[in-house]
């Protein structure tokens, strides 16, 4: 008696059945096996390369579902290998081959893909004779021996909960050197995605119903699953204009031109804050001359602190000792057309205010920071000093209502300690990472590419792309 004998039976596949590619982000395909075609092929259009030479990628559009369009997933992998290969009908085609994880029914396996357009195909995956491994029998009179799946997965998964395919990022920056830019780019690639820097001046767009594109340096720019802006406060209003072209293709954006534009309007977020019932210094706005005292009166007198509406890094920020000095310091300011607010001075904070980083809903490092000798704004680009702070429950609890109340799924939120609680001062759209990073020794940047990761549509709905 030989031990052929005793061998277990054979991993039976009918030949048509339900296979999931959990590493591309679909949960059910139904396929045809084929032991006639050596490589398994998927349905791929819009097929993307990006990446380096070193590292090349793929990104494609997948319709699962032959009957039902609608359904887009967007699919990027590793290429292995781009080889021609002979379709069934003897047409040779130079196709991208990528390796991806199969399940059918309890059997998990590694096989090779070719990249093809099989829109006039039945079915939208192929499973060729290499993915058919010994322990595994075909039977060609029978359909559907394994586990059934169903199109149905997709309508639940209108998002995935957490990325783990290689995505195109593109970060908007007039800096692309600078520690916050190479820091992002380090934690991006450590985790599989491709990167790039994009100068926000250089972009330009074609504005249009049909197909919105941003171009730069003379070409279009190709499809990015994402895009981080860092615009700098010189380039505001331009820069918002690129991040809205990026909105209207159907780019997930970090933060959205309109989140960036009420947390650059200091009076608008002040408005928006205070409505939702934040705690923030009393502050006062007007226009005429004839009211500088009485908007000294409405924040308590002095000292003040008069503050540019288009103030950044401390500058543009001024703290007026006596009521004299103040209703000077306001009237060059109206002399020169400029909107300012007038703010308390909260003299408890004693030149120190608290910067709690904001990334999808939760606080991921919290410093403080305090002036200079001589100074009052605790700024580090004015030679303040920081370190790791522990936050309150209610600092943080302000913080995060802070980003959710300006939509921002990064800020950094700046908080004085009053004797009456926590005084949000603003809310910065593009925070740099270098004094958060050093002071709390976290990975800030990894924190923003994870909220990446967790946003990234995997499921387009052809409606929602207009």
């Amino acid at each position: 008696m030989t031990s052929d004998t005793f061998s277990a039976p054979k991993f039976p596949l009918g030949w048509e059945e339900w296979i999931a590619l959990p590493d591309l982000g679909l949960p059910a395909i139904k396929a045809k096996v084929d032991t006639g075609a050596k490589t398994s092929a998927l349905h791929a259009i819009r097929v993307e390369p990006f990446g380096s030479e070193a590292k090349p990628q793929v990104r494609f559009i997948m319709h699962p579902n032959p009957d039902d369009h609608s359904i887009e997933v967007v699919c990027s992998a590793p290429v292995k290998d781009k080889r021609m290969i002979t379709s069934s009908n003897g047409q040779k085609e130079l196709r991208y081959v990528i390796e991806s994880t199969a399940k059918v029914g309890d059997k998990v396996m590694p096989i090779e893909i070719s990249l093809t357009n099989r829109e006039t195909m039945g079915y939208r995956m192929l499973l060729g004779r290499s993915a058919i491994a010994d322990d595994m029998s075909v039977r060609p009179t029978e359909s559907f021996i394994q586990t059934t799946l169903s199109y149905s997965v997709y309508k639940k998964r209108r998002k995935s909960a957490v990325q783990d395919r290689p995505l195109r990022i593109g970060i908007l920056t007039q800096s692309p050197n600078n520690y916050s830019n190479k820091r992002m780019i380090e934690a991006a690639e450590a985790r599989g995605h491709t990167i790039e820097t994009i100068y926000t001046s250089r972009c330009y767009m074609a504005i249009n119903g049909h197909k919105p594109e941003v171009h730069y340096k003379g070409k279009p720019l190709v499809s990015y699953d994402a895009i981080i802006p860092r615009i700098g406060a010189s380039i505001t209003f331009y820069g918002m204009s690129v991040v809205r072209q990026f909105e209207a293709m159907g780019v997930y954006v970090l933060n959205t031109a309109d989140s960036i534009g009420k947390s650059r309007d200091k009076l608008l977020a002040h408005q928006l804050l205070a409505r939702h019932g934040l705690g923030m210094p009393t502050t006062a706005f007007a226009k005429s001359a004839r009211d500088t005292n009485d908007i000294l009166d409405l924040i308590g007198g002095s000292p003040a602190v008069v503050k540019l509406l288009e103030s950044t890094q401390g500058r543009g920020v001024v703290l007026a000792e006596t009521r004299k000095s103040a209703s000077a310091l306001i009237d060059a300011f109206r002399g020169l057309n400029a909107h300012f607010l007038v703010q308390e001075f909260v003299k408890e904070a004693a030149g120190s205010d608290i910067r709690a980083f904001v990334v999808n809903g939760k606080v991921v490092g919290s410093m403080m920071r305090t002036a200079a000798p001589g100074d009052f704004r605790s700024n580090v680009h004015q030679g303040g000093s920081v370190k790791t702070v522990k936050l309150t429950k209610e600092e943080r609890r302000a913080a995060i209502r802070a980003a959710k109340i300006l939509r921002l799924d990064v800020s950094g939120v700046d908080i004085l300690r009053s004797a009456t609680g926590p005084k949000i001062l603003e809310v910065n759209s593009s925070p740099g990472l270098q004094g958060i990073e050093e002071a709390t020794k976290k990975d800030i940047a990894g924190a923003i590419i994870e909220c990446i990761e967790a946003n990234v549509p995997t499921i387009y709905r052809v409606s929602q792309r207009g």
